[in-house]
């Protein structure tokens, strides 16, 4: 079947067949109540009532009592044994942000595959929601509302430098690199500005600051769409 992009001027979920907390669903949906799925999430979604608008990926983890409930002009098959379904999802998705559920937990290949494509689909901004943290790819520069003692980690997929402000150890001078040195177990003082010179760090918080997290990358698009 020809693929297709789900447009949206607003953020969308996007449901995996991974581990998924009892309250992922619901809390993702509060934030963003347009529902995608990567091939066998759309069972995780029906089993919740829920009816994804769309349905991405080799269609090969999707049950057939799953598929038969769902309209086949919702079903967007991509064969291509060379991506993963959250590659296929993300990349047929346009919206100002993407909240991914069902990609964290479980078998740590799938979450490593998970980071990399965040890198390299960096131009489409996701966050991956797990059980206690949120990661996401730095955009080049990004101001975050944070509490005052919040945990802020910056792990480098690839070698990078930037510089910080509101944070307990600023990365001002440091070289990150997955080889060398990490940033691991930062702290928020409060609002924290993080600029990078180059893509390639994910940044880890808490779960509960998704609010702020949205309302930072919502004031890059607001920028952004202002040029």
């Amino acid at each position: 079947m020809k693929n297709t992009i789900i447009c949206s001027d607003r953020p969308v979920t996007l449901i995996g067949g991974g581990s998924l907390g009892a309250g992922d669903l619901a809390f993702s949906l509060a934030h963003a109540p347009l529902l995608v799925a990567a091939d066998g999430g759309a069972g995780q979604a029906l089993a919740a009532g829920h009816m994804p608008r769309a349905v991405f990926g080799d269609l090969d983890s999707l049950e057939l009592k799953d598929r038969a409930r769902i309209p086949e002009d919702r079903l967007f098959e991509v064969a291509d044994q060379n991506s993963t379904d959250f590659d296929k999802a993300l990349l047929n998705i346009e919206a100002p942000l993407v909240l991914a559920i069902g990609f964290l937990g479980g078998r740590i290949d799938h979450q490593m595959t998970a980071f990399n494509i965040l890198v390299r689909h960096a131009q489409r901004p996701c966050i991956l929601i797990g059980e206690h943290e949120l990661i996401f790819h730095l955009p080049p520069k990004l101001s975050l509302e944070l509490r005052a003692g919040d945990t802020v980690s910056l792990f480098p997929m690839r070698p990078v430098s930037g510089r910080s402000t509101g944070l307990a150890w600023p990365i001002d001078g440091l070289d990150f690199a997955p080889d060398g040195f990490v940033g691991t177990s930062n702290r928020a003082l409060g609002s924290v500005h993080i600029e990078m010179f180059a893509k390639g760090a994910l940044l880890v918080v808490p779960r509960d600051a998704l609010d702020a997290v949205m309302q930072g990358f919502q004031a890059i698009s607001s920028a952004l769409s202002g040029q």
